[in-house]
């Protein structure tokens, strides 16, 4: 079984809740990943056409920062979500930290998301709320391999989006229950996606089942964001 941090995702007012998200415990041989990767892709996929609508109808460019990259590329924001928890074998709760990161994150600086920063955003949220959530992580240059970045792309990543929150990572079981009933909300309101962000010009051959081996070079493409 794969449990969260202690208090994440285990006992809880929210339990029911939990239990709907997949949040309580994870087996890894249960049929389909837990529903939070498909609520937490959900919900930034419409922030993100939201945000490039609004965009496009400003002329405005919006502010560009170190998570941004030159195009869109291939990889939809839940396909690169459920790479990311098939490959880290991180617990579900991750994810909900991880969009607590990034709400943050957006909320102290002047970045939208877009389909040009989403996933480099993701893989450093991820990333960290796994370093703060779970008793067990992979390294960076594991991440990197697993986001199809550098290893020193993501150092510097992971640097700007610490700095940027003021190394503040701790998340309390208030805040954690908060954001997961919000979620649920947003969720249920049934919002139309138009279409899928994005991501990673990997095309098909999407990638290695065998992480041991994972490579910038990807079935038979160079797994470089831009």
């Amino acid at each position: 079984m794969i449990m969260g941090a202690e208090g994440f995702g285990t006992k809880s007012v929210n339990s029911n809740t939990y239990t709907n998200m997949g949040l309580n415990e994870y087996d890894r041989g249960d049929k389909g990943n837990p529903k939070i990767l498909w609520i937490v892709a959900s919900v930034i996929e419409r922030s993100v056409q939201k945000n490039e609508k609004a965009l496009k109808g400003s002329n405005k460019r919006g502010v560009v920062t170190v998570f941004h990259g030159a195009r869109a590329p291939v990889l939809t924001v839940q396909q690169y979500i459920e790479r990311i928890f098939k490959y880290s074998n991180c617990s579900p709760s991750c994810f909900v930290v991880a969009y607590i990161y990034l709400e943050r994150f957006l909320s102290l600086t002047d970045c939208l998301l877009t389909s040009l920063n989403v996933h480099r955003l993701l893989i450093t949220s991820i990333m960290l709320a796994v370093k703060f959530v779970d008793d067990d992580c992979y390294n960076n240059a594991y991440y990197a391999k697993v986001g199809g970045i550098t290893t020193t792309e993501l150092n510097k990543l992971e640097m700007k989006f610490l700095a940027a929150l003021d190394f503040r990572l701790h998340v309390t079981v208030e805040s954690f229950d908060k954001y997961c009933l919000q979620l649920e909300k947003d969720t249920n309101e049934k919002l139309q996606i138009d279409r899928p962000i994005r991501i990673f010009a990997w095309g098909k051959g999407l990638v290695n089942k065998n992480i041991s081996k994972c490579s910038p070079t990807v079935g038979g493409y160079t797994c470089r964001a831009f």
